[in-house]
């Protein structure tokens, strides 16, 4: 059956909004797809008992479109943006010897998204490959996602992806949704997230404060431009720009201080009283939390790439852009200097004595950074690392296109319901055994009022909220 679609486009002069949002009716089913104009976008379905009741969602979701500016337009009339892709060089290490690689994986484009936990290895590409692996470099899962990964980051159980789309993913179920639509005219940097609340730092310096029901609730420019670095505690965001780093209250309240950095920043770490920031000026500055003052500057050779830390900043740990990884002690002695054998580190992380990088040829590197192993390094005896292949038959999970519909519950599933609030559309829970005051954390673009959802289960977070964990299908 042939749909009747209406496609509709906002675009704003000096950068601002530039999207697109398309709805098509094909009997009783309606089709949505959305996203910045020019790409593919992100596609939600849902089916209606009638076509009457599917052509008047259709027109619903039309005309809160149209009052919030939206018009109708022809698709691919308007070219689309350009997205800030991270230019970046590497040259070859300087260093006399290797660093002790275990294992390494090549994600097939440069990588800059890494997260590492007890129990898995992340690591997403320029081209939105997102791959987990056991900590033996055994591939486990594929997520394919519509753009390129700028980061990943975990918030507890929960892992989540920036893109390039402008988009923020929940891969923590086996089917990734979209959990935050970021502003078209909000360029995505770097991500930051805790107890729900996300923190952007963008291209243009800016700071965007989203909450957990996907709603804006701050926003800050700061002096320099090209914000590669944000963290947050309870106690403030840092943000690390061109002109230094910044930290603002978590409220949004103002600017607690303020550092100028020996050059641009270029990635940020935190421990539980500093914050450091790797610059273009060759060097890592450590910056205390409370105050603001840099209390320890780590001297590499080239551009720092990317930095972490062993728990409590015992060891500091740079990646050049001369394919060079370099280990520090708590006051700045350079302890070690190794090549990477893989390229300049974009990102990297610590854990149990390995140190795990993404890097520019786009591998997910394991380095045994035991003293032992790295003694032996220095000494010229390095284990052969061992490649890891991608199995053929490990599965590869892609974001929701169509939402399924159920005609009843199944006895482990939770549901909610969407109501309006205030003139806002709120999830709440309807199984007993949960508090029905408590907001769930829901896709934006799937809510509709007076619908109902089944979920795979729910998990409570400090807020006071629920999050969803499992497959989302509309109750019909």
């Amino acid at each position: 059956m042939a749909g009747e679609t209406t496609y509709l486009e906002l675009s704003q002069d000096g950068g601002g909004a530039h999207k697109f949002y398309e709805v098509t009716v094909a009997g009783t089913a309606v089709t949505v797809r959305y996203g910045r104009i020019g790409a593919a976008g992100q596609v939600q379905s849902s089916s209606f008992p009638t076509v009457e009741k599917a052509r008047a969602a259709a027109a619903k979701k039309v005309g809160e479109k149209v009052r919030k500016g939206y018009a109708p337009a022809v698709a691919g009339q308007r070219a689309a943006r350009a997205v800030t892709r991270r230019e970046v060089t590497s040259a070859p290490s300087t260093a006399r010897a290797v660093a002790p690689v275990l294992w390494r994986f090549a994600t097939g484009s440069s990588a800059f998204g890494i997260h590492v936990d007890e129990d898995r290895c992340w690591v997403g590409n320029q081209a939105g490959h997102v791959h987990t692996l056991g900590h033996d470099g055994e591939v486990l899962a594929r997520y394919q996602l519509p753009a390129g990964v700028k980061c990943l980051v975990a918030d507890d159980f929960w892992i989540y992806a920036g893109c390039d789309d402008g988009t923020v993913y929940d891969l923590s179920s086996k089917l990734p949704f979209a959990a935050y639509e970021i502003a078209s005219d909000v360029d995505i940097f770097w991500l930051d997230i805790r107890e729900g609340v996300l923190d952007v730092a963008d291209r243009n310096g800016g700071l965007t404060v989203i909450d957990h029901e996907d709603e804006h609730q701050w926003s800050r420019r700061s002096s320099g431009d090209h914000a590669w670095m944000v963290r947050r505690d309870e106690h403030a965001v840092y943000h690390g720009h061109a002109r230094g780093v910044t930290a603002y209250a978590p409220d949004g309240s103002g600017e607690l201080w303020h550092t100028p950095t020996s050059g641009s920043v270029l990635f940020g770490w935190q421990e539980d009283h500093a914050v450091y920031a790797g610059t273009n000026r060759r060097v890592v500055q450590r910056l205390s939390k409370a105050t603001g003052a840099v209390e320890a500057t780590y001297q590499c050779d080239t551009v720092v790439y990317s930095c972490a830390t062993a728990p409590g900043g015992r060891y500091v740990f740079a990646g050049d852009s001369a394919s060079s990884v370099y280990c520090f002690a708590a006051d700045g002695t350079r302890l070690w200097k190794l090549g990477t054998g893989s390229g300049s580190a974009l990102s990297m992380q610590y854990l149990n004595e390995k140190l795990y990088m993404v890097t520019t040829d786009g591998s997910l590197v394991c380095v045994d950074a035991s003293e032992a192993a790295v003694s032996a390094a220095q000494a010229g005896s390095v284990p052969v690392p061992v490649d890891v292949k991608s199995a053929a038959a490990v599965p590869t999970y892609t974001p929701t296109r169509t939402l399924a519909t159920v005609s009843a519950a199944p006895a482990t599933g939770v549901v909610v319901e969407c109501v309006q609030e205030a003139g806002r559309l709120r999830v709440h829970v309807v199984s007993e055994g949960y508090d029905p005051g408590w907001n769930v954390q829901f896709p934006r673009h799937i809510r509709e009022a007076g619908a109902r959802y089944v979920i795979d289960a729910l998990s409570p977070a400090a807020g006071g909220f629920y999050r969803v964990r499992g497959e989302i299908r509309r109750l019909v």
